[in-house]
């Protein structure tokens, strides 16, 4: 296991110091004084202010705008950095996912700055531990990582996917490799009774979308009839809804998505889910052209907006993609709809379903609004920590 080493002291303006004190875990490289030629990248550093009081401890990256990740601040500010600590942390994810009873093989079993590990996402898939390193420190960090998620879980394989574009902002490689047992090209797991087949090292996120999963129960709660599934992926929404409604169509636009989907239906013996490769704008569309209704349509697309910039264009198209929905919806038709992308607030989304109703001439009744799997903790202070929201809408026309 290599040494953690803490190196060096960075100073901070009284913005970025102000940002800590007041909860969140990120200063920007706007708010960094020159660190000097001796903070390497991905060091662990001793923040103060510019006037030399301590402010916490962070992880320093020389590359990203995210200069410095926050691990302690106030009255825990000088705590050393080291092994002990990092277990703490992990012990603390781990009591966590124990006290609000997720699945100890199906979750995410720490999340970043939700659970004061900055950079650092760790999912499990039974025995298989697939981990994310997204900033320059925790990159550094994986051997002591590895032998402490090691001891923590005792897991066949670690998967380091470190394939997320945002490591290409940390001056990061894009790449995978395995510690422990070779990995099969898929795995199979159970979701509350449904057997899925994930394909770890190539499928979106860490092999499955763990944030919905809860989610998905509630569509299981609240389909019924004919029921349709836009962008269905493997289909975590479809296999649940197909015990209550009468048939589900599956759309999805990748042709490996629908393979995937079919092959979880034939694995579970659901004979009532269509697949059906297709832009999920253009099969609204025809679907209403062609006067079809459904009594329950999830929505679930990809993240429309990927920065601050193209949250107005993002919008744009959260709305069409709704307002189609809410066209073919019978009287009284359920709509379960979502945004994954931070950067479009609950509210803005609110907004947004509200406009698409009244073009629709429809009413929207909020019967849920719902976030990401509580295994995916949210920090009231990092707005960040929240980027899943889902909205239960009750459509009357």
């Amino acid at each position: 296991m290599s040494e953690i080493r803490e190196a060096g002291e960075v100073r901070i303006r009284r913005r970025g110091a102000d940002r800590i004190r007041n909860g969140h875990l990120w200063v920007y490289r706007s708010d960094v004084v020159d660190p000097g030629p001796e903070i390497l990248a991905g060091s662990i550093v001793s923040v103060r202010d510019e006037r030399g009081s301590a402010v916490g401890k962070a992880f320093y990256s020389s590359k990203s705008q995210i200069a410095l990740r926050f691990l302690t601040r106030g009255s825990a500010a000088n705590v050393p950095i080291n092994e002990a600590f990092l277990q703490y942390r992990i012990n603390a994810a781990d009591q966590h996912r124990n006290r609000i009873g997720v699945d100890p093989k199906l979750s995410r079993r720490i999340y970043s700055e939700g659970d004061l590990l900055p950079g650092l996402i760790v999912d499990r898939y039974n025995d298989v531990l697939v981990v994310q390193s997204l900033c320059q420190a925790v990159d550094s960090l994986e051997p002591t990582l590895t032998a402490l998620l090691q001891k923590q879980y005792e897991p066949r394989s670690i998967l380091f996917r470190n394939d997320a574009r945002v490591r290409e902002l940390e001056g990061l490689p894009i790449e995978q490799h395995v510690v422990g047992e070779p990995l099969p090209e898929t795995v199979i797991v159970d979701e509350d009774g449904k057997q899925f087949e994930i394909a770890l090292m190539t499928g979106q996120k860490t092999g499955a979308f763990l944030d919905q999963r809860e989610n998905h129960r509630a569509a299981r709660r609240y389909a019924h009839g004919i029921a349709l599934d836009g962008c269905t992926y493997g289909g975590g929404f479809a296999l649940h809804m197909a015990d209550v409604c009468q048939s589900v169509d599956a759309v999805d636009i990748s042709a490996a998505s629908v393979r995937l989907l079919e092959a979880n239906a034939r694995r579970n013996g659901i004979e009532n889910v269509r697949g059906i490769e297709a832009n999920v704008f253009d099969y609204l569309r025809e679907a209403s052209s062609e006067r079809r209704r459904y009594d329950t349509i999830v929505l679930d697309p990809p993240a429309f907006a990927k920065s601050r910039d193209t949250v107005d264009s993002s919008i744009r198209g959260y709305k069409e993609i709704n307002n189609r929905a809410m066209r073919i919806l019978k009287d009284g038709g359920i709509l379960i709809t979502c945004t994954c992308s931070h950067h479009v607030s609950e509210a803005i989304f609110a907004e947004m379903l509200a406009e698409a109703a009244r073009d629709a001439g429809c009413w929207a009744r909020v019967i849920e609004r719902r976030i990401q799997a509580s295994d995916h903790p949210v920090l009231l202070t990092v707005p960040e920590t929240l980027y899943l929201k889902c909205f239960v809408l009750e459509i009357k026309t």
